[in-house]
């Protein structure tokens, strides 16, 4: 079942690399106490997540702190290792968290899984955002499949 408005994000593990290493951080660390915005995508280096998706986030980030939204953070169904490689490439530095759920696991509680076996890309996570306040959505924008529309960063800080 997917989650909705007035839901609480399950628990769930996600992974994030740093000048140390592979990190782990919980959902309910990531949401606990803070506005978060969650932005999925179906996989790292894909042409609408490098050219849109991740680029508009980027560009708006000090926005989305100036209305309260205490991290930006960007989801793919990819290993921590090609997160950072994108947010390098990307340029993303500090205004955007790189997560990785790997085995999409996270994905799946949330019941936005994208099933791309017929592609050759596996299972992978929807196209969606979503806003989060002390672990309870607050807004979740999910896109049909090939859109992108409503999850854009434009589309996420009208709802602020």
């Amino acid at each position: 079942m997917t989650i909705q408005v007035g839901d609480r994000i399950p628990s769930a593990a996600l992974r994030y690399k740093t000048d140390e290493g592979i990190q782990e951080i919980s959902t309910d660390d990531l949401f606990g106490g803070k506005k978060v915005v969650l932005f999925s995508v179906p996989g790292a280096f894909t042409p609408t997540c490098s050219a849109k998706h991740l680029p508009g986030f980027v560009q708006k980030a000090d926005e989305f702190k100036a209305k309260g939204v205490d991290t930006v953070a960007c989801m793919a169904v990819n290993d921590a290792f090609v997160m950072d490689a994108w947010g390098k490439d990307q340029s993303v530095g500090d205004k955007v968290m790189m997560l990785a759920d790997g085995n999409g696991d996270f994905a799946k509680a949330l019941g936005l899984e994208l099933d791309a076996t017929g592609v050759g890309l596996g299972v992978r996570g929807q196209r969606f955002a979503v806003v989060v306040e002390d672990g309870v959505v607050k807004t979740l924008n999910i896109e049909q499949p090939g859109a992108f529309e409503v999850s854009s960063a434009e589309a996420v800080m009208a709802t602020l």
